[in-house]
């Protein structure tokens, strides 16, 4: 298998560095395809939990190709997979993502989401490429422990998911978050674009604000996302 630098269109991806790749073959051993380690890597303890985690995955020594696709970062393992296709659990609470577009942001919240127990993401296209290295990077492994699925509009997400109380996040709503009292029932938690949020046309009943000091203009949305997230998680823990 010829490994080259990554592209949208590849049928494959890659993580960067021990611990996303570790969980890549803890939650995916069988999409793995290839392990690559730099010859300089003498961590033991890593080494034998690949060697227990790799199954029918080749392990490979290779310094150049790791310097090809992480480009002089300092990384000593990659992991080659396969992209697999997600659906998402409706028996679960999720958030979902109006055309997030910052592929950082993405992997920030994703850690944030697997933190606070929602393991199921909707992405409002158009919206970051989830397999890039990027994300997974960003992401810290917590990637592999989630459901991701991309839907063409708000409505088609809606339509699959009718019972889902939608809780839009913006700035012209009413209540407050620190208000608002999450019922016990399955919950969407929408957020917006990092630079121009929710249509106005979602604003309802059911939308609600993170209320700051007026110090700042607003929160960047992987902090909004973030507390957010610990209110709802809070609630969810005590009722």
């Amino acid at each position: 298998m010829d490994v080259k630098s990554y592209r949208k269109e590849s049928f494959y991806s890659y993580t960067l560095g021990a611990f996303p790749t570790i969980e890549l073959l803890k939650k995916h051993s069988k999409d793995v395809l290839k392990i690559i380690i730099h010859s300089s890597f003498k961590n033991e303890e890593v080494l034998n939990m690949i060697a227990d985690l790799k199954g029918n995955s080749e392990v490979i020594i290779n310094d150049r190709l790791i310097e090809k696709l992480t480009k002089k970062e300092n990384c000593f393992i990659i992991g080659i997979f396969k992209k697999y296709k997600m659906r998402l659990d409706e028996n679960s609470d999720h958030i979902v993502l109006h055309n997030p577009s910052n592929m950082g942001n993405f992997g920030t919240i994703l850690r944030s989401a697997l933190g606070f127990h929602i393991k199921d993401i909707a992405i409002i296209r158009p919206g970051v490429d989830i397999f890039d290295p990027k994300v997974l990077r960003s992401a810290m492994g917590a990637f592999f422990s989630l459901s991701i699925e991309y839907f063409e509009t708000y409505e088609e997400y809606i339509k699959r998911f009718p019972e889902h109380q939608k809780i839009t996040f913006m700035l012209q709503a009413k209540e407050t978050l620190q208000q608002k009292s999450f019922d016990n029932i399955k919950t969407s938690l929408v957020f917006g674009n990092e630079a121009t949020g929710l249509p106005i046309e979602l604003l309802d009943d059911n939308s609600v604000l993170i209320s700051h000091s007026n110090e700042i203009d607003s929160l960047n949305l992987p902090n909004a996302v973030s507390i957010a997230l610990y209110e709802f998680d809070k609630q969810k823990t005590r009722n």
